[in-house]
């Protein structure tokens, strides 16, 4: 029996959200991969939010009274 894996939704487009072109399988791993895409119908930058989570502070120390 095959289990599937419960797997967190990605914010990977199939189409460009700008001119609507569809991406190509290839285009789509690129994205979700390197988080960055440009759109070859249109030029248009496609940028994914690196961070998920919101991110820790720079310092990560703690003043102690």
């Amino acid at each position: 029996m095959h289990m599937k894996t419960p797997q967190k939704k990605s914010e990977v487009y199939d189409a460009c959200p700008h001119c609507g072109q569809e991406l190509s399988p290839w285009e789509k791993v690129l994205l979700s991969v390197d988080r960055a895409l440009m759109c070859r119908h249109c030029w248009y930058r496609i940028i994914l939010d690196r961070f998920e989570e919101t991110p820790k502070s720079e310092t990560g120390t703690k003043k102690s009274d």
